[in-house]
């Protein structure tokens, strides 16, 4: 079976990919069984940009088909940041929660609107890359809450559901969210189909 290499060190990220993609003919494996795997520098300006730049890299470094993504939490009254940011924004997932609950403490409910984007990118060694994205909308809650998931999780209030992406089992948050969206895309790209967008 041909692997796939997921581009990533997070264990949490790894988990929920790997969950996404079972079922494809794909030996899975993350990038943390690469010990000496180098940091790629995230100097794209876009999500899509960011994928791109890690999934070449590390498809070359691997020699393996690669798939990356970038995400990030665009929030409306902050003009889009953190964006490609997001996991920048502050050195631990708790700090970087408390610090986006401090920066939007005075914006009003109506104004907390915000969505989680994810593009997605499969290259092969020595190829291009091919992407796909995905979102979903929500708004900014005023506290955290919910226990599962990683990142903005605990504070983003999903619109479909008026439910924390903190509060939901991975098999809801993977059928509505930004990266399950778009892993759902990649998955027509590893069969060999077409991406819808």
């Amino acid at each position: 079976m041909r692997k796939l290499v997921v581009a990533t060190k997070n264990p949490g990220k790894a988990k929920e990919v790997a969950e996404i993609l079972v079922g494809l003919p794909y030996e899975v494996v993350s990038l943390a069984q690469y010990s000496d795997a180098p940091d790629v520098e995230e100097t794209g300006t876009t999500f899509v940009e960011n994928a791109v730049l890690k999934a070449k890299a590390y498809a070359e470094f691997t020699g393996e088909l690669t798939l990356a993504d970038d995400s990030g939490l665009e929030v409306d009254a902050l003009d889009g940041a953190p964006g490609v940011y997001s996991s920048r924004f502050a050195p631990t997932d708790a700090e970087r929660i408390s610090k986006l609950l401090d920066v939007m403490k005075d914006v009003p409910d109506e104004r907390r609107t915000a969505r989680f984007c994810c593009a997605v990118a499969i290259a092969e060694p020595g190829g291009e890359a091919r992407t796909c994205e995905g979102k979903v909308e929500g708004t900014i809650a005023h506290e955290p809450r919910g226990d599962n998931g990683f990142g903005y999780d605990p504070i983003f209030q999903v619109t479909s559901l008026n439910k924390r992406m903190a509060e939901l089992e991975s098999s809801e948050k993977n059928a509505i969210s930004h990266r399950g969206k778009a892993l759902e895309q990649a998955k027509k790209l590893l069969l060999g189909t077409q991406c819808d967008g």
